[in-house]
């Protein structure tokens, strides 16, 4: 009996060890968002001016940026080898004169303060079609340095700005899809990203089609990207239970790699991933599979890791939704149909995350096998279905 108790002793010291060191983590309390980007043509150039906002929300603490930079990152579906890209920063700090070189001065943001950056980023090309023709959106990637009694931290945060959006189907263009005793038709929509608002998405590029008995889907991946929940692989720091436990699944899952575990471990904590992943394991000896995606909750099954998702976000991880239900229930009222948030492959698999009141979920798995959607870049991730 001492034995035991003397083991469970020691269990319970080393979780509680554990999940000290978890939340104790050096971590910075500076927030950054990007927003307010506009897109104007001048000639044959293109130019995209924005704002980025750094908050501190913590009330005493201090925090220095030393340093920061944006490097925008074109992305289209044509050569753009002589588009040339010129980018500039000015600061324009509550406390500071602004200064007119682009310089980065290392700056302080006070508990509870925040500030704000103006970018300019200006695309000349050279040759061939026009830039506004070529480039499809572009990817505003922000390096930035924060340094304060946590340490000095690099972190990295990115975010799509589209330049060009697909002109939205009138009912008289829409071409449904033949299905089991219903019609689908996938929409295109521009890259969709935090500048997003998910709800205005579904209404503008389908409000005009939707029908009395419709469901209007979404995939569970564009609702994650819009409200920001992806993070680039350098911010992510892999602790030796994410290396160590990462390994035992399947090489194409997503937890199959330390970062993509980390993440996980991030959202819901080290002690219940370390026991789902021992229950997990123990029940998969005796033929139970799946426990561990039970046990850790509904994010272990929707995270992405790197090339899980289109283009720029193939470079990123990103989470599930947060408050799906609720989101489709607003979305509902919004458009008068019923909305789910859904998440499909090739091999048939439908699964749907959430769905409003009232939703045929049974119409939606008979739609959705077929995955009209598709998984590769066709960047069509509404589907609109509607019964036969």
């Amino acid at each position: 009996m001492c034995v035991l108790l003397l083991i469970l002793l020691l269990i319970g010291l080393g979780v509680f060890w554990i999940e000290a060191r978890h939340r104790l983590r050096p971590a910075s309390p500076l927030k950054l968002r990007q927003l307010d980007w506009n897109v104007s043509s001048s000639g044959a150039d293109l130019q995209l001016k924005g704002w980025i906002e750094i908050s501190n929300p913590h009330p005493r603490m201090e925090v220095m940026v030393p340093e920061l930079q944006v490097n925008p990152v074109l992305i289209g579906s044509k050569d753009l080898s002589d588009v040339t890209v010129n980018s500039r920063i000015t600061p324009h700090h509550p406390d500071e004169q602004t200064r007119a070189d682009g310089y980065w001065p290392a700056y302080i943001v006070k508990g509870r303060k925040s500030t704000r950056i103006e970018v300019s980023v200006t695309l000349s090309g050279s040759s061939g079609a026009p830039v506004a023709e070529r480039v499809d959106s572009v990817w505003m990637d922000v390096n930035w340095v924060n340094y304060g009694p946590f340490g000095r931290l690099t972190r990295r945060q990115g975010v799509v700005v589209p330049l060009r959006r697909p002109a939205v189907l009138k009912p008289a263009q829409a071409e449904f899809r033949s299905g089991e005793n219903c019609k689908v038709l996938p929409l295109k929509t521009h890259l969709l990203g935090p500048l997003d608002n998910t709800i205005d998405v579904l209404r503008d590029y389908a409000g005009e089609l939707v029908q009395p008995g419709d469901i209007l889907t979404i995939g569970e991946t564009p609702v994650a990207v819009i409200q920001g929940r992806y993070t680039h692989p350098s911010m992510v720091t892999p602790t030796w239970i994410a290396r160590l436990l990462c390994r035992v699944f399947h090489p194409t899952s997503s937890l199959a790699t330390a970062c993509g575990l980390q993440t996980l471990i991030d959202q819901v904590g080290p002690t219940r991933v370390i026991l789902a992943w021992s229950i997990g394991l123990a029940l998969k000896i005796l033929r139970l599979k799946g426990w561990f995606y039970r046990l850790a909750g509904e994010q272990a099954r929707l995270i992405d890791d790197i090339t899980g998702t289109t283009p720029p976000y193939d470079q990123t991880i990103v989470l599930g939704p947060s408050d799906p239900v609720r989101l489709c229930q607003e979305a509902a009222e919004t458009l008068g149909i019923s909305v789910a948030i859904v998440d499909v492959n090739d091999l048939g698999r439908v699964k749907v995350l959430a769905s409003s009141n009232g939703c045929d979920e049974a119409l939606l798995h008979r739609a959705l096998r077929p995955n009209p959607a598709g998984n590769a870049n066709e960047r069509t991730p509404l589907v609109l279905v509607r019964p036969a």
